[in-house]
């Protein structure tokens, strides 16, 4: 995993999670506080999601095999997946059920000192660990809200960092009010509420991130500036004419393939195609490092259709004198799909 994938971060969060779950078992067995438990499992499961992240990465950077040609990048983002499997199951449902108990069967808190110092030891170093994550993410995040953040970001580990330390620091206040109230009340039901909260916050987490990493798995195409990129770079305005249409793919976070049929003169001799394509995948590479997997297919440009009205990077199978050609929008003579200009709605936006 590169630094881009938020290592340092994981880390961080890592080391606070295993201190923190220690912390609240403890302040669980001298309390009986059903939201200590709740945290305390909570806290596990944080841990558990941090290695996994970790393990996701490692595993992401083994080399390509001819089982797997494209290599294993998406390795990260099932990682990330399972990730809100646990948080779902382990974190949330967990303290739904202990909610749903201590509210059934609500009991009085004993040794208050140990939840409530050790729900503020907690605060203090998930504070730290969010606001690791908050400057990681800054060097990537750009102009992006953190919403758009979130929802864009090819590289899962930020986002899932982010707002599991968000929804920690949320689930402690939570805790640290349901204490402080049963405490206060000398009513148990106050915890027993406290632990539901936490638990509804958990599976909330657990859903957006199950979402967002579905839509990594199912692959998204490059960020609109980076196909911008890509377009200006491979038309060199001698050879290369135009981008008839384009796809891209993420075979990872940090790992892009791009796919296009570029247009060409009639006229140019296939030693000045070729030599056209190596340059601009060589243009391609230097405008975006990430695009490592490049397929440049190169068809006629029709002059004469572009004349006529048409997009000219649209216009497809010209003749040697210019009149239209007969590249058909379905299926060839021989069954394979024939040439059709990209719809308007061409999917390159990059939110998942």
């Amino acid at each position: 995993m590169s630094a881009s994938g938020g290592t340092k971060a994981i880390v961080a969060a890592l080391a606070a999670n295993l201190a923190i779950a220690v912390a609240k078992f403890v302040a669980f067995l001298f309390s009986g506080s059903s939201s200590m438990l709740a945290e305390s499992v909570h806290s596990l499961a944080d841990s558990g999601n941090q290695g996994l992240l970790l393990l996701g990465g490692k595993k992401a950077q083994r080399e390509a095999t001819p089982q797997h040609p494209f290599g294993y990048g998406r390795e990260r983002y099932i990682y990330a997946f399972l990730v809100s499997i646990v948080l779902f199951s382990v974190g949330g449902m967990f303290a739904v059920y202990e909610g749903y108990e201590k509210i059934k069967h609500p009991h009085a808190i004993e040794a208050w000192y140990w939840p409530v110092g050790v729900l503020v030891f907690a605060i203090i170093a998930e504070s730290f660990s969010f606001r690791t994550a908050i400057r990681e993410s800054n060097e990537t995040r750009g102009s992006l809200s953190w919403t758009q953040f979130v929802r864009r970001a090819k590289a899962p580990e930020l986002p899932v960092v982010l707002l599991e330390d968000l929804g920690a620091l949320i689930g402690l206040v939570l805790a640290l009010a349901g204490v402080g109230l049963a405490l206060g009340t000398g009513n148990g039901v106050w915890d027993g509420i406290g632990t539901l909260c936490i638990g509804i916050l958990l599976i909330v987490i657990a859903i957006v991130l199950a979402a967002e990493t579905k839509s990594l798995l199912l692959g998204e195409a490059a960020g609109t500036d980076q196909v911008d990129k890509i377009k200006a770079a491979v038309v060199d305005g001698h050879t290369v004419t135009g981008v008839i249409h384009m796809r891209t793919l993420h075979l990872g976070p940090e790992e892009l393939l791009v796919a296009a049929k570029i247009a060409v003169q009639h006229d140019d001799t296939a030693a000045e195609v070729a030599n056209a394509i190596n340059a601009a995948e060589s243009r391609i590479r230097e405008a975006v490092p990430i695009a490592r997997v490049i397929y440049l297919e190169p068809d006629i440009y029709n002059a004469a259709a572009a004349a006529a009205g048409v997009n000219p990077a649209k216009a497809l199978g010209g003749t040697p004198d210019g009149t239209p050609g007969a590249t058909p929008a379905g299926p060839t003579a021989d069954g394979t799909p024939g040439d059709a200009p990209d719809t308007p709605a061409d999917p390159t936006e990059s939110g998942h």
